[in-house]
């Protein structure tokens, strides 16, 4: 049995795409990320024979002992595919994003783009205004927290540090929806806005986009990770590239999960009670947006994938016009007592809009970057991932100084969780992102004690409370 026409199949079947043996030999010397694609399709289709692994294992794919490296848009990193042990069944796939000079604290990595980028759904249900396709704010600040506060008579001073130019908003002309600018408007509509422009349907309720918006919206509560519109702009920008095998190929760059691991990331991404579901948002799915295209992605087996995809991949993204207005206004250079006076202001402001809103205070949803999406977690991290242009556009900058030869890594905990006991680490971890660290920090840690801050914290209380008491007894 040769192997290569069934790799040809299995690529027509998941891609739409025909290719030829000797592609489809190409395709096998990409790499293990690519690769990996193929075998869990033959895993989802159920077409994995004892015969048909061991004819992939004569090929030597994942027996490679050398790192296949792959040029990067910066030249100040590579990225190093690995294949960590010899069992096809128990295979596990690697990257590393490793620096190859030094980089200076401070210094910027790399800054991206993403693929596709959409606001939440709640989010923008609670009238969070943003710019439909880089999630800028449309609000000016001064807008901006009298919403979030409740409190229609909040006045700002400095209005000319918003960042905010409300003169260069762009509704598109049939659904309304608004862009922060001409750029921004184009983009969207040559990429997938064409597609999902719903026009004088905006607002019915029965077109099917809008009756799986509200559907997802009542699966899917916040506070929001995701949402079913990275699909649909992913099936969008399909059908309108004119290069739809390179569309295809960018997808498949992202760190695909294995079949395994599918189920457990559509749990975490939608909750246990709505798992049943799954099938009904497929369909309507299907009944919105489906194209000949992308007729994998919306089988069974190819949706749970997809919406694997997107949970795991998907970067968290937040804009603020009222935190990008007070950033500006820390450079003035005003007299002490007025800066006394402005930072009482901004305290009382952000007290109403606690109250008010409580922590939701940004434009908020999610993108997939292709750089980004490399990165692995440290617990002790070297580099950040940032947002300094009040868009989606992502800026990853170093924390430390980087050598020659040292990965480069980020946290997918924030800073108050890092601080916390490797056992609280390890679990957030394993319950949120479904791996287990064993980064330096961790590794030095390995020995501590297996207890979440949350029992430490116990133990302190219950000490002080033992000492309490201890000291009455001393004073009777």
């Amino acid at each position: 049995m040769d192997i290569l026409p069934e790799v040809a199949k299995l690529i027509k079947r998941m891609f739409g795409i025909e290719t030829s043996t000797i592609q489809a030999k190409k395709l096998m010397i990409l790499g293990p990320c690519t690769f990996e694609t193929i075998l869990r399709t033959i895993d989802n289709l159920a077409i994995a024979t004892r015969n048909m692994l061991a004819l992939i294992d004569d090929v030597h794919f994942w027996k490679w002992q050398r790192n296949i490296r792959i040029a990067a848009e910066s030249s100040d990193i590579f990225f190093g595919y690995f294949q960590r042990g010899q069992a096809i069944f128990t295979r596990r796939i690697s990257v590393k994003f490793v620096a190859t000079k030094q980089i200076a604290k401070g210094e910027v990595i790399f800054e991206e783009k993403p693929l596709v980028c959409s606001q939440f759904l709640w989010n923008e249900f609670y009238r969070y205004a943003a710019c439909e396709y880089c999630l800028s704010p449309l609000e000016i600040a001064e807008e901006n927290v009298r919403r979030l506060s409740g409190d229609s008579n909040i006045s700002l001073p400095f209005p000319e540090m918003n960042v905010v130019d409300q003169s260069q908003h762009v509704p598109c002309r049939n659904c309304k929806v608004v862009y922060c600018s001409q750029n921004c408007f184009e983009s969207a509509w040559s990429e997938y806005h064409q597609l999902l422009c719903l026009d004088s349907a905006r607002l019915d309720p029965e077109h099917p986009l809008n009756k799986l918006c509200d559907f997802w919206k009542n699966i899917h509560f916040p506070p929001e990770t995701c949402s079913i519109l990275l699909f649909a702009k992913l099936v969008a920008k399909l059908r309108l590239s004119s290069n739809k095998a390179e569309i295809l190929e960018r997808i498949a760059e992202f760190c695909h999960s294995t079949v395994e691991l599918d189920s457990s990331l559509i749990h975490k991404l939608m909750g246990e009670q709505f798992q049943e579901q799954i099938e009904v948002l497929r369909q309507m799915c299907h009944d919105a947006f489906y194209c000949e295209e992308a007729a994998a992605w919306f089988t069974p087996d190819g949706f749970r994938s997809i919406l694997a995809l997107i949970g795991r991949n998907g970067q968290g993204v937040g804009t603020s016009s009222l935190s990008a207005w007070l950033k500006n206004c820390e450079q003035l250079n005003i007299p002490q007592i007025e800066r006394k006076r402005f930072d009482k202001m901004v305290d009382r402001i952000y007290e109403k809009c606690d109250e008010e809103s409580g922590s939701f205070l940004n434009c908020e949803g999610s993108a997939l970057y292709m750089l980004q999406s490399l990165c692995n977690h440290s617990c002790d991290p070297n580099a950040d991932i940032t947002f300094p242009y009040h868009n989606h556009v992502l800026v990853l900058r170093a924390t430390k100084a980087i050598f020659p030869g040292e990965e480069i890594c980020v946290s997918y905990l924030n800073e108050c969780d890092r601080d916390r006991s490797r056992h609280s680490r390890s679990k957030a971890l394993s319950e949120n992102y479904l791996f287990h660290c064993g980064c330096s920090k961790c590794e030095a840690q390995k020995n501590d004690p297996d207890v979440t801050s949350e029992d430490d914290d116990d133990e302190e209380e219950d000490s002080n409370y033992e000492d309490d008491e201890d000291e009455n007894e001393v004073m009777k």
